[in-house]
């Protein structure tokens, strides 16, 4: 039987007590988003890990970029849906819909983002996301080449990759941990 409130299928414990640096995360996340994350509760017992993976998640999800918020969330849940990660499309499906205003739009991309009622330039950007999720190796000059003529610069090229890159990972380690999505993603921005 597993334990129903732990992150992951994962005996992990968190670090006892947290460390002030992680107390002091996790308390910013429950006052912005109401709950700390499964996926920053799991990384809990180990501080370097919790830190490492915060550090990247930052720098991809909000650092600069030419591409917005939106996109990098919508390519996470392109992605996360290629992968089939529950975890993924419920996070980042809420976002989704909470940084578009748009729950069909959300729901749309959870389940194929080709039905969505995308601009060229996200269907684009989408599409090369799925081609790297799916045969990374099988990118050539043409599939950047498409992405300029949409207008993505090739920094925002970089970053659509490097996004797509963490989510293919992080969808990993969530499928091979059980990881379990918060409650409260489920109901969120409908």
């Amino acid at each position: 039987m597993t334990d129903q409130t732990a992150p992951t299928a994962l005996d992990l414990p968190p670090l006892e007590p947290l460390p002030a640096g992680m107390q002091k995360y996790f308390g910013i996340c429950q006052d912005k988003l109401g709950m700390v994350p499964n996926v920053l509760r799991a990384h809990a017992f180990d501080e370097n890990k919790l830190n490492t993976f915060s550090a990247l998640y930052n720098e991809l999800m909000l650092g600069d970029s030419g591409l917005s918020k939106l996109e990098r969330e919508m390519i996470a849940v392109a992605v996360s849906a290629v992968n089939g990660c529950f975890y993924c499309l419920a996070a980042h499906g809420a976002a989704v819909r909470q940084l578009s205003g748009d729950p069909k739009l959300g729901e749309m991309l959870v389940m194929n983002y080709r039905v969505a009622p995308l601009d060229a330039r996200q269907r684009a950007m989408l599409d090369f996301a799925v081609k790297v999720t799916k045969a990374s190796t099988e990118i050539e000059e043409a599939d950047r080449e498409i992405l300029r003529q949409v207008g993505f610069s090739d920094r925002d090229i970089w970053d659509i990759a490097n996004v797509t890159g963490f989510y293919n990972m992080s969808n990993r380690v969530a499928s091979a941990t059980g990881m379990v999505p918060n409650d409260e993603y489920h109901a969120q921005f409908r």
